[in-house]
């Protein structure tokens, strides 16, 4: 069995971020795995321990993105393929799902997991397109896998208001993971040595598709108090002062 995880780093949520010319400037925050890639390279991880498995990280961006690769690769993944592309971030996620799934094609992976959605952009449809674009049967808000079935992924789907589903997909499958379906592992001292003598391929993405997406600006949300004075008499003021808290706060 081969699974591909799909890695990408981003910028820490705690650390400070500036902004240059209306981006983010990367070299400003601290760089990390984003959170819901971490679960499914855990879940990877875990299926490994359990099958003979292969476990793929792979990841796109710049050159700073090796150290996804990298942390993966530390706590027990076997090998990585790094899709070079300095400029991924300003790519809509079609043309991100393209490239990603031009380059990992020829792998055959059974099983394809990444995380539901990146902490930057969000747009939460990376893993869904590189699944529609590899024929691969896909499901996506997963909150619990189990793949003791030979050939078979039986997978429990987080729905809208507190329901569930549960469903099974035939390999080869992609599925998108949602947070808390485990406990992410810290990388051993042996891990990280281990990670040393462990393969990343280099993939140079010459790939060029058209970009449907531009970012207009980037700002800082600006704190501002606003003073209202409610006039009137008393009924009338108690009356809007229940409207605001019924309508605008949604107290009650």
């Amino acid at each position: 069995m081969k699974i591909c995880v799909l890695a990408k780093q981003v910028p820490d949520k705690n650390s400070p971020i500036e902004l240059s010319d209306g981006k983010i400037a990367l070299n400003s925050p601290v760089l990390v795995t984003n959170e819901t890639d971490s679960y499914a390279i855990e879940e990877a991880i875990q299926i490994k321990e359990h099958l003979s498995a292969e476990v793929v990280i792979c990841s796109l961006g710049s050159e700073s993105s090796k150290q996804t690769i990298k942390d993966a690769l530390s706590k027990g993944a076997d090998r990585g393929i790094h899709i070079l592309h300095d400029n991924a971030n300003s790519l809509d996620p079609l043309a991100q799902g393209k490239i990603i799934a031009d380059a990992i094609r020829n792998e055959n992976f059974d099983i394809v997991l990444s995380g539901l959605q990146s902490d930057d952009s969000g747009n939460g449809q990376i893993g869904i397109i590189v699944a529609e674009y590899l024929s691969m049967s896909h499901a996506s808000l997963c909150m619990e896998l189990d793949t003791s079935e030979a050939g078979t992924i039986r997978l429990k789907r987080e729905l809208e208001s507190g329901w569930f589903q549960w469903t099974n997909l035939e390999y080869p499958a992609a599925v998108t993971i949602q947070s808390g379906i485990n406990k992410p592992r810290y990388a051993s001292l042996k891990g990280i040595m281990m990670m040393k003598k462990k393969p990343i391929e280099t993939v140079q993405s010459n790939t060029s598709y058209d970009n449907k997406l531009e970012t207009i600006s980037s700002y800082i949300p600006v704190k501002s108090k606003e003073t209202n004075y409610i006039k009137g008499s008393p009924d009338e003021v108690a009356e809007k002062i229940i409207s605001i808290i019924k309508n605008d706060m949604a107290l009650i």
